[in-house]
């Protein structure tokens, strides 16, 4: 396993990290057996990177229980708040925050994570500066050792200008490149920000317009899934070539893997035979890719709609 300095923090972070918010929807606690057999997989394949949330049903109690005996082995990330932009600004508070982090750390069963980010909230809350203030009291208190954000767009943007946070997660893929095109890449690593990039795959949609499938509906989250084919259906168009013999997911993690600024992918699964897979694939050389890379660029940028990345 490649490992990358993450940020300023002094760790050193595998290429690869395992996102669980599809074990939390997708399993709960009947799916208990697969995902200690899953994470330790990971773990024991050099994937050092976990990353989860408050919101994701029932993946930090999975987590806390699968892999809290090798707790010293990996970066355990999660976040706190609803991960939803259209919640009310009542639920997110410096009490709301702190409750969070604690029932979190109880979920997990660990005394504290590495990292606690906040969970997509807009920017107008992010300007209030309370529930920043309740992850920095964590973070005295022993709770959290780093601080961060999860997020897109303006949000991301300010929470990298605010030199506040240690850390930013945000999207990046062939079909959402505006972290790319707007410099929150690249700012964030001017300033020395850890950064994790999410949906690096586009929840597998490039599969769906490769094969043709209209029917294709993404996988746990199609609010994601669907906004994803129908733009990778201009995008594929425009770079004008038979891409009948790419594998998608290849290509896919190729693509975001070309940014050097990022320091770890999380990509989430509940499949062993996909995580290997994925572990070899970021252990090769992929500059195969670079050129069809550049093309996907220069396409986004000439078809760019006003295409958000999506939250």
């Amino acid at each position: 396993m490649i490992y990358n300095d993450f940020g300023s923090t002094n760790e050193k972070v595998s290429r690869l990290g395992i996102g669980l918010a599809e074990i939390g929807f997708e399993l709960g606690e009947s799916g208990y057996s697969q995902v200690d057999q899953l994470l330790n997989f990971a773990l024991d394949n050099g994937i050092n990177f976990l990353d989860t949330a408050a919101s994701y049903n029932e993946s930090e109690k999975l987590v806390g229980e699968a892999v809290n005996d090798r707790r010293n082995e990996f970066f355990l990330a999660t976040k706190a708040g609803t991960g939803s932009t259209n919640s009310s600004d009542s639920e997110w508070n410096y009490q709301k925050i702190k409750n969070s982090i604690e029932n979190s750390l109880k979920n997990l069963k660990t005394d504290y994570v590495d990292l606690v980010q906040l969970h997509s909230c807009d920017i107008h809350i992010l300007q209030k500066g309370d529930v920043i203030r309740a992850l920095q009291d964590a973070q005295q208190e022993g709770k959290t050792r780093f601080i961060g954000y999860s997020g897109d767009n303006m949000a991301a943007k300010w929470a990298v200008n605010s030199n506040i946070f240690d850390t930013l997660q945000t999207s990046y893929n062939i079909a959402d490149q505006r972290a790319r095109t707007k410099n929150i890449l690249k700012d964030a690593n001017i300033k020395k920000l850890g950064i994790i990039a999410k949906r690096p795959i586009a929840n597998g949609s490039l599969s769906g317009v490769i094969r043709k499938n209209e029917n294709w509906s993404g996988t746990y989250n199609d609010s994601y899934g669907r906004p994803y084919f129908d733009r990778l259906k201009i995008l594929c168009d425009s770079v004008d070539m038979n891409l009948s013999d790419i594998d998608p997911i290849e290509l896919s993690m190729a693509f975001s893997l070309y940014r050097s600024e990022i320091d770890v992918l999380i990509i989430g699964s509940k499949n062993i035979k996909h995580v290997e897979s994925n572990i070899n694939f970021v252990e090769r050389n992929v500059s195969k890719y670079d050129e069809l890379i550049r093309k996907f660029e220069n396409s986004f940028e000439i078809n760019d709609k006003d295409w958000l990345q999506l939250t």
